[in-house]
Order: structure tokens, then sequence, then C-alpha cells
């Protein structure tokens, strides 16, 4: 009993539909960030080099780029309301799911060989994948308050 309220409460928490975001691929992730009492959109380019927790509300992604000759990493939580938006820019044809020997490398070796993929049909979103999940979500839980 008490698995199944903690998997509602998870579901609950989604988003919804996210987009299948793999290691290797070059993202564009738009983030709310709040100064003051005002909020601005920051975006964040670079290379999923790990993904973790895939399918679950807590999911995440760590993205990589090196700006001026230095490396950094940021983490996205896929279902986080600050997440507003991610992109995927590029597929990169990788074999594991960890790319950390990506840290050490620099200019061409640290190139990741580029696949072929429908950039218009992998960022886009069905409206009704979208809504469904959190239709029977909320219905479950009325069901289970009842």
């Amino acid at each position: 009993m008490s698995f199944e309220l903690l998997q509602m409460v998870g579901d609950a928490q989604k988003k919804g539909a996210v987009i299948d975001v793999r290691t290797g691929d070059t993202v564009r992730v738009s983030q709310k960030i709040k100064e003051g009492d005002k909020f601005r959109i920051q975006v964040f380019e670079g290379t999923v080099i790990r993904v973790d927790r895939k399918q679950s509300h807590t999911e995440r992604i760590v993205v990589r780029k090196v700006t001026s000759g230095v490396g950094v990493e940021k983490s996205f939580l896929m279902h986080s309301p600050l997440v507003e938006k991610v992109e995927i820019v590029r597929r990169g044809k990788v074999r594991r799911n960890n790319l950390r020997y990506l840290r050490e490398r620099s200019g061409k070796s640290a190139r990741l060989t580029q696949k072929d993929f429908d950039r218009k049909a992998v960022n886009e979103l069905p409206e009704e994948a979208a809504e469904a999940p959190a239709e029977e979500v909320k219905e479950e839980a009325e069901k289970a308050e009842a």
C-alpha cells in the first residue's frame, strides 16, 4: 500500500511527457532564474554526459560545456518547475551511459560522432500524450482519497 502511495505522489509531481534525452546529445536547456522578485530565462547548451533515473520523477541529466577554456557542468532535474524547455540540437553516437572521459579531453578528441535524426520530431511532444498522464493521476488520487 505504501509503495503505491509513493508511486502516485511521484507521478503527480511529474510534468507529464518529457522529451527523450540520451547520453551524447547536445542539448539546449532553458532554465528559470529568480533575481529579486523577477524571473528570467537562462539558456545552457552543452553535451549530456550522464542520464540518471530515467522514467522516474527524479530523472536528472548532467550537461557539460567548455567556456573560455574552462569546463562547466550543470545538473538539471527534468521534472523541475524551473526547467522550462529542453531542446535536442544534435545526437551523438555513444556506447555508454557515463561520458566522464570527456573531462580529460579537449579539442577534436572531445568531439562525438553525429547521428542522423529528425530534429523536429524529437523535440515535439504530442499534446495528448502530455495531458493524458496528468488526468489519470488526478483520477487515481481522487479514488484513493475516497
